[in-house]
């Protein structure tokens, strides 16, 4: 039985750790050829040899989201090695520095504002084009965060980011409907994977006021967003665009 996502060319970004890597596991166990791009070589040759050993196709590519060059490359390689590109999952990020805005840097500000929505952007603007290139169809599901549905104190930066990651989704799901290029976001809530273990001090102890925010009780896996990515690049979501879907336990609920 043929998978959700057979032989489609894939690229995810951000895909050697956490929510990236999960997701790249199961799409390949869902029959993708995908390319791993991060600026994570050692992580992202080890999620590409693990998809090999299992059967799966798979390369990675050092890739900077922030620089467009690189992105275009990221494109390129994946074309190159699989004759043309079918969906992605722009999932690089970063928490950047939370803080009141007074407190915060115009440096800090900017790194998280280019790699979190800049980044994303890149990818958006050079992916379409591709499927356009090609006259085909796409899928294109990118990370926002809870933080892109609501306001968070000292995420001014993060929070601006991520709301801007949800308009870009919906201006360009509404600039390509009739193209078939389906373009949708997910809005994590609080998961489980290495940038929580950062604001955790590497305790690997999650403290109970993160708990707490989660109606459900617990802190998300990277796997359960995996499966809503999975679902939303795959044609049975074929006349889903333009949404930001939170899988987030109830976090936005309340």
């Amino acid at each position: 039985m043929a998978g959700l996502l057979q032989d489609k060319a894939i690229i995810i970004t951000g895909g050697s750790t956490g929510i990236g890597r999960a997701t790249a596991l199961r799409a390949a166990q869902e029959g993708a050829r995908l390319t791993i791009a991060d600026v994570n070589i050692k992580d992202g040759e080890a999620v590409v040899a693990e998809i090999k050993s299992k059967g799966g196709a798979a390369q990675f590519t050092k890739t900077d989201v922030t620089q467009s060059a690189e992105v275009k490359a990221m494109i390129a390689a994946t074309v190159s090695a699989y004759g043309r590109l079918d969906g992605a999952f722009n999932n690089a990020g970063i928490e950047g520095h939370f803080t009141s805005i007074t407190k915060m840097t115009e440096e800090e500000y900017d790194r998280t504002a280019n790699v979190d929505m800049k980044g994303v952007w890149l990818c958006l603007k050079y992916q379409v084009e591709q499927f356009l290139k090609q006259g085909s169809a796409g899928s294109i599901v990118s990370t926002a965060s809870v933080a892109g549905l609501i306001g968070t104190r000292g995420g001014s930066a993060y929070c601006a980011a991520k709301h801007g990651v949800v308009g870009m989704t919906k201006c360009v799901a509404l600039e390509y409907a009739r193209k078939n290029i389906r373009a949708n976001a997910v809005c994590p809530g609080i998961i489980q994977t290495p940038m929580v273990d950062r604001m955790m001090a590497g305790t690997g102890i999650v403290p109970q006021h993160l708990i707490d925010q989660e109606p459900i009780g617990r802190l998300g896996q990277p796997g359960e967003i995996g499966e809503a990515v999975i679902w939303l690049l795959s044609d049975l979501s074929s006349f889903v665009t333009g949404i930001a879907m939170p899988v987030d336990g109830g976090y936005v609920a309340v």
